[in-house]
Formats: C-alpha cells, structure tokens, sequence
C-alpha cells in the first residue's frame, strides 16, 4: 500500500514541479504529465536551455539534472534513473527510450580546460556530446564522459568509466587487477 500512496505522491509532486518549472521556461521545457520524480531531485535550466523528458520518466531521490546556458538534454520514454544519478550538459546530452540508469551513475559532456590561460579560473570547458541509445542498461557508479555514443541494447558494467563509441548490442565492461602488495618492514 505505502509503494502506491508514494508513486500517487510523486506523481503530483512531479506535476506540480514541472508546471512551476515551465513558468520559467516556456520554450526550453517540456513534459510529459506521466513522470515520477522524487522531491528530492534537483532540476536546474539555464538560459536558453532545453529539457525535454519523454513519457513515464522516473527519477529517485538525490539525482540532479542541470542544464548549463544554452545547452540541451533529451530524455526518452520509460527511462529510470536510481538514486543519486547527476546528468550535467554544457552542449547536449541525449538519452533514449527504455533506458535504466543504476545508482550514482554520472553524465558529463564536458571536461575543464585546464590547458588554456586562465581555464579553470575563467571556468571554461572543452565540450562534446553524449548520445545514449535506447534499451541501455548502466550499472551503478558508471562516468560517461564527453563524446561517448552509446548504441542500442548496451549493458555498462558497473563502476566503469567510459569514453568513446560503442556499437549496438555491447557488453561494455572494465576488467581491473587487483594488486596485493606485502608491507615490508625496515629493522
């Protein structure tokens, strides 16, 4: 009984949110009434920004999206996004349909410019965008960073850090060795 009375809870909350958050952004927002976004996410638009979520969108508790001036996300239909889960673009993130996000898994589609005079005083980034397909599952604690293209029917693996182009029905795992080194003591 309790699921059903916090699925109606967020149901209205999400509503009455999004009706608030579109007072602000008439153009840059759009929604579906169907969503269930827990009170404890954060959504922030900037100016000029765009944030389009599809149908039966979920998202629990903890999770942020942000969308930096002039940039752009793009969330599909049926997609899931655990607890904790931060999505921030300065160019354009798209995530399809059918999409289950594991918990504390990170979207960033830009990188500090470090290189240039002045970059990380001046705050200035180096951006590339991120597409993910549709039915992609990502396990828990995933970083996908700027560039990545993800293909339709993915698996990410849990605790990888991923960049780069992967092909449609990809199995995308980072194999790490663990090293057990004894201490040696000086006498």
């Amino acid at each position: 009984m309790r699921k059903y009375i916090r699925a109606v809870i967020c149901l209205l909350y999400s509503f009455v949110k999004f009706c608030f958050i579109k007072l602000f952004h008439l153009k840059g927002f759009k929604f579906s009434i169907f969503n269930m976004v827990s009170p404890f996410t954060e959504i922030e638009i900037g100016k000029n920004g765009a944030l389009s979520l599809g149908k039966m969108v979920r998202i629990r508790s903890g999770s942020k999206i942000r969308v930096r001036n002039g940039s752009k996300v793009e969330i599909g239909v049926n997609t899931s996004f655990n607890h904790g889960c931060m999505v921030i673009s300065h160019e354009e993130v798209t995530i399809g349909n059918n999409t289950q996000f594991g918990p504390n898994v990170l979207i960033y589609d830009h990188d500090h410019d470090f290189r240039t005079d002045n970059g990380l005083k001046e705050l200035k980034y180096k951006t590339s965008p991120i597409k993910i397909g549709n039915n992609v599952w990502i396990g828990a604690n995933v970083m996908i960073l700027q560039g990545t293209e993800i293909g339709d029917n993915c698996v990410v693996g849990a605790g990888s850090i991923i960049k780069g182009n992967f092909p449609n029905n990809s199995i995308i795992i980072q194999k790490r060795d663990t090293v057990i080194n004894k201490i040696q003591k000086n006498i």
